[in-house]
């Protein structure tokens, strides 16, 4: 398998966006999620529209020990990744107080531990294939969010720590690039207990996906998608701090539609 990227979160969303994009390009893939029907029938799409291999691997990214399987499955299989997407991740809604401690846990998990594990292990090996790196963050990764608290904290961590490779890295041909995006109409809302957002305000996963590869190819550090949210972020700079979290807690108020 050349060219081969490996994909988590693959099964929905950007992660499938993301995947359709690279096959279309006649790359092969490695495909990581929890839900083995979806991947299954992503890999029999890709493969037959697209001529690529694909392999199909069901994970559960919020157990600690799945990173390092993930990494010696493709050394068993001699498989050589190229470019690395970290895209898997998800959040919730409420008070912090009231929260559950276990979803606390595995979010980090998920949005932290194993994104950083991922890029540990494989980095040597994309340094050696020149490869590349895409870390699936948010617009929320700048600022602060209350009844989000947790999901807010994690994709600040995945900005700095994609910033900082940016840096370590520029003695190499490895790039490692952030995507940021604002609203997007994904699984990820319902997921998290609250409405969808308004159609008008929101971004495709398909944009998304399109906006975030280009950056990675073009090895950009940080790639913001949506007119509004890069806006929304320069003017964030210059304001206080609170005032950004209570316009982001109104915002999203305003911002997604009203169950019925």
């Amino acid at each position: 398998m050349t060219n081969t990227a490996l994909i988590t979160g693959a099964s929905s969303g950007i992660g499938l966006e993301l995947a359709k994009i690279h096959a279309s390009k006649g790359d092969n893939l490695v495909i990581v999620a929890r839900r083995k029907d979806l991947l299954i029938g992503l890999k029999t799409e890709l493969e037959t529209n697209c001529d690529v291999d694909v392999l199909v691997v069901v994970a559960d990214l919020s157990k600690p020990k799945v990173p390092e399987k993930i990494y010696k499955l493709m050394e068993k299989k001699k498989i050589k990744i190229k470019y690395l997407i970290n895209n898997a991740g998800f959040g919730d809604y409420g008070e912090f107080h009231k929260g559950d401690l276990k979803l606390y846990q595995d979010m980090i998990e998920v949005n932290v531990s194993a994104l950083t594990k991922l890029t540990r292990l494989f980095l040597p090996d994309l340094i050696k294939t020149e490869g590349k790196i895409l870390n699936v963050a948010s617009v929320a990764g700048f600022i602060s969010g209350p009844f989000h608290a947790v999901y807010y904290a994690t994709k600040a961590y995945v900005v700095s720590l994609t910033e900082s490779l940016s840096v370590e890295l520029k003695k190499t041909k490895v790039t490692a690039t952030v995507l940021c995006p604002g609203l997007t109409r994904t699984e990820f809302h319902g997921a998290a207990g609250i409405s969808e957002p308004l159609y008008s305000v929101s971004m495709s996963a398909e944009d998304v996906a399109k906006q975030g590869y280009s950056a990675m190819m073009n090895g950009k550090t940080i790639q913001v998608t949506g007119f509004i949210n890069k806006v929304f972020l320069l003017f964030a700079k210059f304001l206080p701090t609170m005032w950004v979290a209570n316009s982001v807690q109104t915002g999203m108020r305003l911002l997604t539609r009203k169950d019925d």
